[in-house]
């Protein structure tokens, strides 16, 4: 079993990996206070508590695109495992061919999205990952990395609105039970809510035709699930495709 980790700016991803199929997902906060330590202490309890002996993994894959926290959660992963950690960037094999202008900058998540999704999936394609901000990506038919779009997510854009304002409250990213609403959260919810699946839609619509042929649509990340049933397009939820990639890349470099 192999432990594969993903690094965002709100939540750390785990998932163990057995035989090629994902067999537990399990989500921790981002502290970018912690010791390696801590980290590794956190990290076997989460294990523990579904039953997850860490003498069980045989190694790690790590995705990170938090860069102060990377390296201690490699130290924390080799504590764990007795082995130094895979991570994603320069000296890894992904096999992706990226058409972008300093391929360098593109982030290991859209990295291993892009991977999992030309494995998975048929071409071309677009991958949503909505986590603190919302990616797109769009990956040509011959299996090469386009480009993409960058907004803010979801939870970010709850917290904004509440913190530049002296009257609206924070609310909860959920559906209310009309798309017009009759008070203040429930406009906020419906704004929140349905305005970014307008905005995938809207998006989605602008790729096709500058694409020129109908693409896949795949979605991930944490509040993917909250809005991808609101929009009008046909959208696979894939909530594991980071750590498929993962896993993909993990085998294109084990010895």
């Amino acid at each position: 079993m192999i432990l594969a980790i993903d690094v965002g700016n709100t939540n750390i991803v785990l998932g163990c990996i057995e035989d090629n199929d994902v067999k537990l997902v399990l989500r921790m906060a981002t502290e970018q206070i912690y010791t390696d330590d801590q980290y590794a202490m956190q990290i076997s309890s989460i294990l523990a508590l579904s039953n997850i002996d860490v003498h069980s993994l045989e190694h790690c894959i790590i995705s990170s695109v938090v860069p102060p926290i990377t390296n201690t959660l490699k130290r924390s992963a080799k504590k764990l495992i007795g082995k130094e950690p895979m991570v994603i960037g320069p000296g890894l094999k992904t096999g992706l061919n990226i058409k972008i202008d300093n391929p360098a900058q593109l982030g290991s998540d859209l990295v291993v999205d892009a991977v999992a999704t030309i494995n998975e999936y048929s071409l071309p394609a677009i991958v949503i990952d909505m986590g603190t901000a919302t990616t797109v990506s769009v990956i040509a038919k011959d299996a090469s990395y386009l480009g993409g779009m960058i907004m803010p997510g979801v939870g970010l854009s709850v917290r904004t609105l509440a913190k530049g304002t002296s009257q609206l409250p924070s609310v909860s990213v959920e559906t209310p039970d009309n798309l017009i609403g009759k008070n203040t959260v429930d406009c906020m919810k419906s704004g929140i809510v349905y305005g970014n699946a307008c905005a995938i839609d809207g998006l989605i619509d602008r790729i096709t035709e500058e694409l020129g042929e109908k693409p896949t649509i795949v979605a991930t990340g944490g509040l993917a699930q909250a809005i991808v049933p609101l929009c009008k397009h046909d959208i696979i939820y894939d909530n594991t495709l980071l750590l498929k990639g993962l896993n993909i890349i993990y085998n294109k470099n084990k010895k």
